[in-house]
C-alpha cells in the first residue's frame, strides 16, 4: 500500500532524491565519529506528480542516523490517559502544536501514539487509534523534517500511519503482539522499535535472561517477515511488567544486552515509577532531573536513541555530555 501510495505520487523529482541520497553518501565518510545513515533510500522524498506544486509537497524526511551522540526521541501522546501528560494532547492542533515544539527544542525523531500503555488503560480500537493518530503523523510530517515514529502493536494502524509519512514502527510488543505488523513493516522498508514487554510484575524471573530471550524471538519473528537487519532496534521495556528493582537492573546492564543482541537500543525511561521510587516524586512530571540522570548514564553505556517527554532538557544535557567527552556539541 506504502509502496503504491509513493508511486501514485508520480516521478517528478527523482533527481531531487537521488541528489540527497548522493549528499547522504558523501557524509557517510570513514570517520569512525561520523552519522551511519540507516534511512531506505525508499523513505527519503515524497515525490510530486508532473504538474504538481512542490511547495505543497511534504518536504524531505531527515535521515535516521546512528551518531556518536544518544539520539532523542520526543513523546507526542494522542490519548486522554497517558500516565504523564494524559489529555493534554488528545486534541489534534495541540498535539500538532506540541510536536512543532519538540522539533523546535532540538529532538532527532517524533514517536507519535494514539493508546495509552500505562497499567489499567482502556484498549482502543484500531479505527478510533488511526483516527487519532494518522491526521497528527500526515500534519507533522507537512511541518517537519524528523523521521516520525509510530507507537503502536497494530498492523492496520502501523499501515496506516506508514501511508501517512511515519518511517519508524515502535511496538511496545515486539512485534508479538499482532502477527501481521512484521509483514507491513517490511513490505514498507521502514525501521522499527522491539521492546520486551509482559503482563504482570514478577520479582521471582531472571528478568535480564526473559528480555533478552524475548527480544531474540521478536528479531527472529522480523528477519524472518523480510525486515532488514540494519533497519532493527531494541528496547528493554524499562517498567513494562517489571519490578522496580528489576528496572534498575536492566539500566545497569544496557551495555552487557546490547552486546549479547548485537542491534542498536533505545531507552525509555522518561518519568517513570521507578524514577519517582529513587527520587520519592509521586507525580510523574516532576521527575525530569531523574530520568535526565538515568537518561545519561545510558547513552554512556550503549543507548543510541532515548524516548523522553522533556526533549529541551534532554538536549542541553547531551551537548554537555558530548563536550565532555570530547565529541562537540554540534546539533542537527
Amino acid at each position: 500500500m506504502f509502496e503504491k501510495y509513493l508511486y501514485a505520487l508520480g516521478k517528478g523529482v527523482r533527481s531531487v532524491r537521488r541528489t540527497l541520497d548522493e549528499e547522504a553518501r558523501k557524509e557517510a565518510t570513514a570517520d569512525p565519529n561520523a552519522p551511519r545513515d540507516v534511512t531506505p533510500n525508499d523513505t527519503g522524498v515524497t515525490e510530486p506528480a508532473a504538474g504538481v506544486d512542490v511547495s505543497s509537497v511534504i518536504p524531505a524526511r531527515t535521515p535516521l542516523r546512528l551518531a556518536n551522540r544518544a539520539l532523542v526521541m520526543g513523546i507526542v501522546n494522542v490519548t486522554p490517559d497517558s500516565f504523564s501528560d494524559g489529555g493534554r494532547y488528545l486534541d489534534h492542533a495541540a498535539a500538532v502544536a506540541h510536536g512543532e515544539q519538540l522539533a523546535a527544542e532540538g529532538c532527532d525523531i517524533l514517536d507519535i501514539g494514539g493508546e495509552s500503555t500505562r497499567p489499567g488503560a482502556a484498549t482502543v480500537t484500531i479505527d478510533e487509534e488511526i483516527a487519532r493518530v494518522v491526521p497528527v503523523v500526515q500534519s507533522l510530517s507537512a511541518r517537519t523534517r524528523l523521521p516520525i515514529s509510530i507507537d503502536t502493536m497494530k498492523a492496520k494502524v502501523a499501515a496506516a500511519a506508514i501511508e501517512a509519512g511515519a518511517t519508524i514502527v515502535n511496538d511496545v510488543w515486539g512485534f508479538q503482539f499482532d502477527p501481521d505488523i512484521a509483514r507491513v513493516s517490511a513490505d514498507a522498508h521502514v525501521h522499527c522499535v522491539l521492546m520486551h514487554n509482559r503482563r504482570q510484575d514478577d520479582a521471582s524471573v531472571d528478568m535480564f535472561a526473559e528480555v533478552k530471550d524475548f527480544l531474540s524471538r521478536s528479531i527472529d519473528i522480523a528477519l524472518k517477515a523480510g525486515v532488514d537487519r540494519d533497519k532493527i532496534f531494541i528496547d528493554p521495556g524499562i517498567g513494562f511488567g517489571k519490578t522496580h528493582d528489576q528496572s534498575f537492573e536492566l539500566v545497569r546492564r544496557l551495555a552487557e544486552l546490547k552486546q549479547a543482541l548485537g542491534f542498536p537500543l533505545l531507552l525509555g525511561i522518561s518519568r517513570k515509577r521507578f524514577i519517582g521510587f529513587a527520587t520519592t516524586r509521586t507525580i510523574a512530571a516532576e521527575r525530569m532531573i531523574g530520568s535526565v540522570a538515568a537518561d545519561v548514564y545510558g547513552a554512556l553505556h550503549g543507548a543510541d536513541i532515548v524516548r523522553v517527554h522533556d526533549v529541551a532538557a534532554h538536549v542541553e544535557a547531551f551537548a554537555v555530555l558530548n563536550a565532555i567527552l570530547g565529541k562537540g556539541t554540534e546539533r542537527r
